[in-house]
């Protein structure tokens, strides 16, 4: 499953992202909210962790939750804040929450938590995509399979053509797939697009992704 994380203390992040990968989950981290709308937008996540002072101010947490829930996104979400007051926690599930955890916590109570939001949610999420010529990509599962088939895509396999899928038409440059995939590592050279592409290509059929000469990659055509 996929996890949003906004979060703009560095420490904590990685804390939150490490102890969640080792759970299994897949996550993403962003810095603001304007990061975490953007993200938000992009894919369907699983579960939104959002702290409430952000960048952008002390309540931007508690927007962005707004935001998401009044553009129709339905994940999920639990606020994460060291402002503990009954009237903080009645701003944040009035704000689209779902729970509520006062910092400093357990990441043990987090974890249960976490499974219990997931199982009140019971998958109602869009789990799976149709791509062109018989395609389909379960999203839970975080396979690729056709006529019964399945292909073994690695993570950033599967990422990159989870990213062309959720914007069929769209083309994307080789910066802004690392900016999505890699979180704009600088140590990331345009060219390692060109090799996942082919992998991706190799494992699958070319006519999947199509190439823009000058621009960049997106969905294939039906």
């Amino acid at each position: 499953m996929r996890v949003l994380i906004v979060e703009d203390d560095p420490h904590i992040a990685e804390l939150l992202r490490d102890g969640l990968t080792e759970d299994s989950y897949d996550c993403d981290l962003a810095r603001s909210a304007a990061e975490g709308a953007e993200l938000a937008r992009l894919f369907p996540y699983s579960l939104l962790l959002l702290d409430v002072m952000l960048p952008e101010g002390i309540d931007a947490g508690y927007h962005l939750g707004q935001q998401l829930r009044a553009e129709g996104i339905t994940a999920p979400m639990m606020y994460l804040t060291a402002r503990g007051t009954v009237e903080d926690r009645v701003e944040g599930l009035e704000a689209g929450g779902d729970d509520y955890l006062i910092k400093p916590f357990a990441f043990r109570e987090l974890r249960a938590r976490i499974r219990a939001l997931l199982r009140r949610a019971g998958g109602n999420a869009q789990n799976a995509l149709t791509l062109p010529h018989g395609w389909v990509m379960d999203l839970g599962g975080r396979e690729l399979r056709r006529a019964g088939v399945r292909v073994d895509l690695t993570r950033r396999e599967f990422a990159l053509l989870e990213l062309l899928a959720l914007h069929p038409g769209r083309a994307f440059t080789r910066d802004e797939i690392i900016e999505r995939l890699w979180s704009g590592d600088a140590g990331v050279e345009p060219k390692v697009i060109d090799v996942y592409v082919s992998t991706v290509r190799r494992k699958t059929e070319d006519r999947l992704i199509e190439t823009l000469r000058g621009t960049g990659y997106r969905l294939g055509r039906a």
